[in-house]
């Protein structure tokens, strides 16, 4: 007999997992394009419906609950929020972004 899947090992041991609408937030990197609430980490991003930037300090990853027909992307250009505008317009174009700040 083979190994267990962690699913298997849940089911053997009675175990039920509830799951959740909402997606999981994840470490973003540099240049990944990600769902406005699914931000995992501070930083400088663009939104990808406007251009506008968007800081977002630790502080601001919580509670983030958005609902509408498609999500609102965003491309993270910098882990420091404060990152200045003028080189966060250069790292934007950099990354094929448009930057309407």
């Amino acid at each position: 007999m083979g190994k267990k899947s962690v699913s298997e090992k849940h089911a053997t041991r009675g175990v039920t997992v509830a799951t959740s609408a909402r997606p999981a937030r994840t470490r973003t990197r540099t240049g990944a394009t990600v769902p406005l609430d699914t931000l995992g980490a501070p930083g400088a991003y663009v939104c990808n419906w406007n251009g506008q930037l968007l800081r977002v300090p630790a502080a601001g990853l919580l509670g983030l609950n958005l609902v509408g027909r498609e999500p609102l992307l965003v491309t993270k250009i910098r882990a420091n929020p404060r990152v200045p505008l003028v080189k966060a317009r250069s790292l934007a174009a950099r990354l094929g972004c448009n930057a309407g700040f």
